[in-house]
């Protein structure tokens, strides 16, 4: 827990709808604090751009400015020593902004819980710092149905990505909790509900 609050980790495969499901965690009075926000923040750092720059070249930025995250996917997701490379350049900036995050709402009455919507969660050990874990799940041809219209991604690349993670059977078992999100925003409200409500009463509990 931070701040009498419990953390809870949003995990699950890639086109699963993690962003929608931390939407209604949201409007639940989570607070959502997206790991991809904060990489799209830490891209805007003169330092890192530079660094970038350095490593890979003008092509790390696009014609309106803007880091081209589609080549830095290309270029990580391809040679797995580049990707560690640009974890370790990232990530202890977006612990940094996840824990000032968390910080400024420590005393809003209005936080009931922490949301953290990171797709690395396991990847990065980060669960072992929160109270519970959400696994959002999805059909393979749903998920490959969303990054195809979304991302433009067809199914060798959707495979590609996810197998440079933790396999989603693996993350499945270990997550407290199972959110089925296949469509239908009533049936996700629902579940959204059910589980942050039992969060709560058992971080309750714990804390009497």
């Amino acid at each position: 827990m931070f701040a009498g609050k419990p953390i809870i980790g949003l995990t699950g495969g890639i086109g699963s709808g993690k962003s929608f499901i931390a939407k209604l965690f949201g409007e639940r009075g989570a607070l959502v604090i997206s790991s991809d926000d904060q990489v799209t923040d830490a891209y805007r750092d003169p330092q890192v751009r530079e660094t970038l720059l350095k490593w890979w070249g003008p092509d790390v930025i696009r014609a309106d400015g803007e880091i081209n995250r589609r080549f830095i996917g290309a270029k990580v997701f391809a040679d797995p020593a580049e990707r560690k490379r640009l974890e370790e350049l990232l990530h202890p900036r977006v612990h940094t902004a996840r824990e000032r995050a968390m910080l400024a709402a420590t005393n809003d009455p209005k936080v009931v819980a922490f949301l953290w919507d990171t797709p690395l969660l396991f990847e990065t050990d980060l669960q072992k710092q929160c109270d519970a874990v959400v696994f959002v799940d999805a059909p393979l041809e749903t998920r490959l149905a969303r990054v195809t219209r979304t991302r433009n991604w067809d199914a060798a690349e959707l495979a590609r990505r996810e197998n440079s993670q933790w396999g989603l059977d693996r993350k499945r078992k270990i997550a407290d909790y199972v959110i089925s999100n296949p469509a239908g925003a009533e049936l996700a409200r629902g579940q959204v509900q059910d589980v942050l409500s039992r969060i709560l009463e058992k971080t309750t509990r714990q804390s009497r």
